[in-house]
């Protein structure tokens, strides 16, 4: 059976994933800062709740730790915790304010990475899943037809540019490991007040799809919904 780590599943995209690769007979292990919602997500579910908070070297090496004694390996990870940071005018930006959407959007999917490899190793097919955006994309922010490029976002779209390059050096250093990225689009969650036109269903099928591929899929792609996205 395929074991399945999400973080930042106690809600919004990562808990749907949760849901749908269970429904898809996945072993599904809930990453969760809150401990409450982390519990009540898994219950709900039928999963199994690790805390972990990925901006805490501690916490993501504990969760290892307990993934390791509990299951014993993972064969996919799916890097889902995101925070969207300030909206608006660049010039008020402060270093505690970059820091603390880097920390989790790239320095956390890093941390997080690192400390799973060894579990993602004792799988047959072992998969990583990091949920990066659109608003990341040079080509999309700068399309007038396209709702990315009516936001503006400095940190949220500049962690997630990054995060899809930390992608494709993942998929070209790790040849034994499958490493995409996932553009869930414009979807309503709590990230951005419940104002997209998509359903948090049609948010996770980029993710849900490359969680299911199967030996033998493509590495070192970016993949919405509607298909692969060019790396610009």
């Amino acid at each position: 059976m395929t074991i399945t780590f999400i973080t930042g599943a106690n809600k919004g995209l990562g808990r749907e994933t949760a849901r749908r690769l269970i429904e898809c007979g996945h072993t599904v292990l809930v990453g969760a800062r809150d401990r409450e919602q982390g519990e009540e997500a898994a219950a709900a579910l039928g999963a199994r709740y690790v805390p972990i908070d990925v901006t805490d070297d501690a916490s993501v090496a504990a969760a290892a730790v307990d993934v390791a004694e509990h299951e014993g390996r993972i064969d996919v990870l799916i890097n889902n915790a995101g925070v969207h940071g300030p909206v608006g005018d660049p010039g008020d930006l402060t270093a505690a304010d970059a820091r603390a959407v880097l920390d989790v959007n790239v320095i956390g999917v890093i941390r997080t990475t690192t400390a799973f490899l060894p579990l993602l190793r004792r799988s047959n097919d072992p998969v990583i899943v990091n949920v990066s955006s659109g608003m990341g994309s040079l080509a999309l922010t700068h399309d007038p037809d396209r709702p990315e490029s009516h936001v503006v976002a400095p940190l949220y779209t500049s962690s997630k540019a990054a995060l899809t390059m930390l992608t494709t050096q993942y998929a070209k250093g790790l040849d034994d490991i499958r490493v995409n990225a996932a553009d869930p689009g414009y979807t309503a969650t709590d990230l951005n007040g419940h104002s997209g036109p998509q359903t948090v269903t049609e948010g996770t099928d980029a993710i849900v799809h490359l969680a299911t591929e199967g030996p033998g899929a493509g590495t070192g792609r970016f993949v919405s919904r509607h298909g692969e996205i060019a790396w610009s």
